[in-house]
């Protein structure tokens, strides 16, 4: 089945040199046959390997690449809004750069999205990652809760399509702690989810570590919702709730009995107590301190280093022409 929309497919790549040549053919193969013209926009993450390379020769070679190479590693949600700026086409689709998610599933994204919605994740019927990853996931999801809601949140995945015109909901965001799936509800309302395939990984190793995972959780959650400020809040409100039902129990038992309550250990955890949550609440004040310091520095996202140059032919000049028929003689 072909669709009426055009399609830009990006890809943050970091360490992808070994895939994302073969990723190159499956997507080409795909999309030929679904989608009327299209575009494959590589965006080297700060690659330690040579894939800044393999991307400039995936450029020469097919002139639907292209390529953007940012000066350092921003981390793949940076690199993933760089790309979805630089898009050209109706319908931008995201994935991954190491053939976990099979190109072949794309057009059950973009059948989908023609329903009329404006956000479709492929959602893995079964996830190919190891145990630690699966439970970072799951860490990230629940962060997710607090700002998409959680029947959208239980279906983020890196493999998604949306409609291009959902980026102007976040045209003018230029935090450095980036959130697709975030920034998506602020230009889209409709989303849904269809099951896909996810395969092993074909080389290499996930750079995503159970560490790095969380720690995006809560860049998440500090960065784009207020429930730590209010758990902070509430904490506050039960411990002060709790010291004012201590202070009436003494009060009342030396009015009652004419003697206050023995014992330095339950004074020393009480002031422990107060001391822990004081202290907590701190520091969440402190991470959201940190984030408008970040934020008044104007610190960019990305930057980018070099983009690739279309050299290659135009696919209409590349594929053989039908030899010209004939025209019947008119003379009489």
């Amino acid at each position: 089945m072909r669709y009426p929309f055009t399609c830009s497919v990006v890809i943050p790549v970091y360490r992808g040199a070994d895939t994302i040549a073969e990723l190159v053919t499956q997507l080409v193969q795909t999309l030929e046959s679904c989608v009327p013209d299209f575009e494959i926009l590589f965006v080297n993450d700060g690659s330690p390997d040579n894939s800044w390379d393999v991307i400039t020769r995936l450029a020469q070679q097919y002139p639907q690449v292209r390529g953007i190479n940012l000066l350092r590693n921003y981390g793949q949600h940076n690199a993933l809004l760089c790309g979805i700026r630089q898009a050209q086409m109706d319908v931008i689709v995201t994935l991954d750069d190491d053939l976990q998610n099979p190109p072949v599933e794309i057009p059950r994204l973009l059948e989908k999205l023609a329903e009329g919605y404006d956000v479709v994740y492929g959602t893995p019927s079964q996830e190919q990652h190891g145990l630690w990853r699966d439970l970072a996931s799951q860490v990230t999801k629940l962060a997710l809760q607090s700002t998409m809601g959680v029947d959208t949140a239980r279906q983020v995945s890196a493999f998604r399509a949306f409609r291009s015109a959902v980026r102007q909901g976040f045209a003018d965001f230029h935090s450095p702690s980036v959130s697709i799936d975030v920034l998506l509800t602020w230009g889209a309302a409709r989303f849904a989810a269809v099951p896909v395939a996810h395969q092993p990984r074909h080389a290499g190793r996930s750079n995503y570590t159970f560490r790095k995972l969380v720690r995006h959780a809560m860049n998440m959650v500090t960065g784009f919702s207020i429930i730590p400020l209010q758990l902070a809040s509430l904490m506050g409100f039960v411990f002060a709730l709790f010291g004012l039902l201590v202070l009436i129990y003494v009060v009342g038992r030396y009015l009652i009995q004419g003697g206050s309550v023995p014992g330095f250990p339950f004074l020393a955890s009480t002031i422990a107590i107060y001391s822990g949550v004081q202290l907590f609440a701190l520091g969440i004040i402190g991470e959201y301190l940190a984030r408008m310091h970040f934020r008044l520095q104007d610190r960019p996202p990305y930057v980018i280093g070099e983009q690739t140059t279309p050299t290659a032919k135009p696919l209409a000049e590349i594929l053989p022409q039908a030899p010209a028929q004939p025209q019947p003689d008119q003379t009489q």
